[in-house]
C-alpha cells in the first residue's frame, strides 16, 4: 500500500481525492493538511510514500512545499501536483514531480497515476534489495559517460566525475574542474554508472567514492560526507546502509 499525504486548502477536495485514492484499493491515506507549514510538519513525522499537493494554497504555494520536502531526512517523497490549472505542467516537470493531475478529478485519471507510482516505489525497492556487485569484471565498467549539453553530445571520463545530483529540476555533473547541467534524471545515471565507484547517498545525490576524504556524523543518525573539492554532501538514513557496505565503516 502507497501512504500518501494530501494538501489542499479546500475540504471538498480533499475529500474527493481521499476518495478516489482509497477506491484504487493500493493507497492509504496517513494524513492531511490545508497549508504549508502545516503539511511540512506532518510529513516529517508520517513520512509517506507520496504527497498529493495543489499548486495554489491560500498559504503558501505547492511549488515551494515540493522544494522544501527536499530538504527532509530520510529524501523527498513522490510529489503529485494537483490543479485547476494545466499552466504549471512544465515547472512541475522541472521540479522532478511523479505527476500532475488536473481539477476536477477524473478516477481514470486517478488510477493512472496511482499506477505510476507502485511502479516507481517497486522499482526502488528492486534496487534496494539487488546484491552489490563488488567484483564486476572492469570490462563491464563505464569508463566515459555521454552528456547531452545544449545540443551537443559530450563525452566525460567517469572517473573524473565527483558528484551528480538532482537541483531544481536539473541533474548537475559535478567534475574536477567544471559543471555540467542536463535534462536526464538521476536514476538514468544511477543505473548506468552501478558497476563504476558511485553510490547513492541521497534521494539527490550520487557521489564518486574516491573523492570522499571525510565522513562526519549529523543529526538523528546521518553524516554529511567532505569531499576532495571541499564540497559537503549529505547522507539520508535511506541510503545510509549501502554506503556502509561500500566502504566498510
Amino acid at each position: 500500500m502507497l501512504k500518501a499525504f494530501i494538501v489542499d486548502d479546500e475540504p471538498l477536495a480533499r475529500d474527493e481525492l481521499s476518495y478516489l485514492l482509497r477506491r484504487s484499493k493500493k493507497v492509504e491515506i496517513v494524513g492531511e493538511a490545508e497549508s504549508m507549514e502545516l503539511a511540512l510538519a506532518k510529513i516529517q513525522d508520517l513520512k509517506p510514500d507520496v504527497v498529493f499537493v495543489d499548486i495554489q494554497l491560500a498559504e503558501g504555494n505547492g511549488m515551494e512545499l515540493a522544494g522544501r520536502l527536499a530538504d527532509l531526512d530520510g529524501g523527498r517523497p513522490d510529489i503529485v501536483f494537483a490543479t485547476a490549472y494545466d499552466e504549471y505542467a512544465l515547472k512541475a516537470f522541472e521540479l522532478n514531480a511523479a505527476d500532475y493531475i488536473l481539477k476536477p478529478y477524473d478516477e481514470r485519471r486517478i488510477v493512472q497515476t496511482v499506477k505510476k507510482l507502485a511502479s516507481r516505489q517497486e522499482y526502488r525497492e528492486r534496487r534496494e534489495t539487488l546484491p552489490f556487485r563488488r567484483n564486476a569484471a572492469a570490462s563491464e565498467k563505464i569508463e566515459k559517460l555521454a552528456i547531452t549539453v545544449e545540443d551537443r553530445i559530450l563525452l566525460i571520463h567517469t572517473g573524473k566525475i565527483t558528484y551528480i545530483n538532482s537541483e531544481e529540476g536539473k541533474t548537475v555533473i559535478a567534475t574536477e574542474d567544471k559543471q555540467y547541467k542536463v535534462n536526464e534524471p538521476l536514476t538514468n545515471f544511477e543505473q548506468k554508472l552501478a558497476n563504476a565507484s558511485f553510490v547513492r547517498v541521497h534521494r539527490a545525490y550520487l557521489v564518486n567514492l574516491d573523492y570522499i576524504v571525510e565522513i562526519q556524523p549529523w543529526f538523528h543518525s546521518t553524516y554529511n560526507l567532505i569531499m576532495k573539492d571541499g564540497r559537503s554532501v549529505p547522507v539520508s538514513r535511506t541510503y545510509l546502509k549501502e554506503l556502509k557496505q561500500r566502504i566498510g565503516f
